[in-house]
This record gives structure tokens, sequence and C-alpha cells, in this order.
């Protein structure tokens, strides 16, 4: 299990399961890695349908936590020990520094999933309002402030990014996937991620896919939308853990001073990182929308 001890304003990982960090290339076929609120659930629903050729039982019937368990978590090395589930998924938040040693050597594919961070940081606002085991929120301009500081939970998005993504070039076994490739082309993204863990599917596979890890599929389906999460460790009460699916979201959040803020910020933290971003996308209500105004 890993804690988080206050360090000069920073939320420094002291410790995460040394015996799964040792063993993890024999335990794990497929990790899968992002930082908070980019596309994470989403990944593992893929993932699960891609393992079982787009049939839905498994979905509809295990809870993500059990299919692809979360490495930070004390329950991670029972469930891989006694799960029959191939190929076994391991998901973590953790940045690339502290697996870097356990994946050397490894056969696991690492799938690294990555979202505009406008996005991330209005997604995991609502996320943190919601969830009792995190503290106080605050007003969204002082979590923006702590999200581009560095401060929130795992640390800076900057740093989370560039570790992972540095290694797509020289590590043969590292997908990088963007939330944004999904929601324009999960069809696509599907076909991707299959081919990158060879497991091929035909089209009628891929389409039973894509139709059950939809966004719209996934906010009905228990296993994964959190429902099943306890009101003292998720207050419902305070929103949805699945909430729009979308891209662009952060408009609706953000005033004019803390755009310019993140973009100066941005420009700064990430001058030596040439990773595009897609920051809009217009979803089909919104184009007819526009298309009856003109």
């Amino acid at each position: 299990m890993y804690f988080w001890e206050e360090e000069k304003g920073k939320h420094v990982l002291k410790h995460a399961h040394d015996n799964i960090l040792t063993n993890i290339y024999i335990m794990t076929h497929c990790l899968c890695s992002s930082f908070l609120l980019s596309g994470t659930t989403w990944m593992q629903e893929m993932v699960s349908l891609i393992s079982s050729r787009g049939d839905p039982h498994l979905i509809q019937t295990v809870p993500n936590w059990a299919r692809a368990p979360w490495l930070e978590q004390y329950y991670c090395a029972a469930v891989l020990e006694t799960s029959s589930t191939v190929p076994r998924v391991i998901t973590t938040h953790l940045p690339h520094h502290l697996l870097g040693p356990a994946l050397q050597g490894s056969r696991a594919k690492v799938i690294y999933v990555s979202r505009n961070p406008k996005d991330v940081v209005v997604s995991f606002y609502h996320f943190h309002k919601m969830a009792n085991f995190l503290p106080d929120a605050g007003t969204f301009t002082e979590f923006l402030n702590r999200f581009l500081e560095g401060t929130l939970c795992f640390g800076s998005w900057f740093d989370h990014i560039k570790g992972w993504t540095s290694q797509t070039a020289t590590v043969n076994n590292l997908l990088h996937i963007t939330y944004e490739e999904m929601l324009l082309d999960l069809h696509g993204a599907i076909k991707r991620v299959s081919s990158f863990l060879q497991c091929p599917l035909v089209d009628e596979e891929v389409n039973n896919c894509v139709q059950h890890c939809s966004f719209s599929t996934m906010k009905n389906n228990k296993m994964v939308n959190y429902t099943m999460v306890p009101d003292d460790i998720m207050d419902h009460s305070k929103g949805s853990f699945m909430r729009k699916g979308k891209t662009g979201d952060w408009k609706n959040m953000f005033t004019e001073e803390q755009n310019q803020y993140f973009e100066s910020t941005f420009k700064s933290k990430m001058q030596d990182c040439t990773l595009e971003f897609v920051w809009e996308v217009q979803d089909e209500e919104e184009t007819h929308a526009k298309e009856k105004a003109v």
C-alpha cells in the first residue's frame, strides 16, 4: 500500500507494494497507466473487451477494479495471484520513475492514456468533490492552482506525462494513446490497442467492443460506473463518476483569467515537450445546433 506525506507542499509517494513492483514482470501481461481522470476507466473496459473478443459477459459481471486492479491498492497482489483471467491487467496512476526499474526486462504491454490537461483538471475537480477519501477540493481557482503547482495527489501532471511519453521512442512495448483519439474514433482506437496487445479482432468483434465500451453504455453499467462504491467512500449525491465524456468541457468552467494563467504555466512547463493536444471537439448535437443557427 502507499501513503502520501506532505513535504514542502508536495505529496510524495513513500511506499508502493514493493513485492508487486519487484515481480510485476511475472504477474502482469498488461499495465494501463495514466494520470487521474484521463481515460483510465475507458481503457480498462477496452482491454477487458478486447481480451474477451467483444463478449460483454466479463464487463457486465465483474467490477473493473477486480478485472484490472490498482497497483496502488493493498488487494492488488491477492487479486493477481488468484486470477485466472488472461491477460492479467494492472492499472496505475504512478509516475514512470517509480515503475521504470520493475518494467525493465518485463514482457508486460504498457498502455499510457493521456488527455488534454484542461479537461483533466475539470474532471479531477468534480471527482475530488465527491471522493470522501480526499481532502476538501476548495474553490475551482484554488484547485486549479494546486493542479498547476503539482501539489494534488499523484503530484505534477506535467512530470507524469513527460515521464511516461518520453519512453515511447525507446520502449517497444509501450503504447501511447489519447482520450481524444478514443472519443473521435473509438473503432480505430480499439483496433490499434488490439493490434498492440497481439489480439487481432474480426470486424464483428470490433463492433461489439465499440458498442459495449461506448460512454453511454459504460455510464449505465454498474460494474464500471462506480455506483457500487459505498457512499462513505464516494458521495454520489455530489455527482456521478462518469459525467459527460466530452472534450472541451473546460470551456464551461474556466474564466478568461484562469485560462490565461493556465496557458502561461503550460507554455513554461511544456517547452521541452513536443506533444500536441486536442482542446476541443464538437459533438453531433453542437454541430447540428450551429448548422441550424446559420
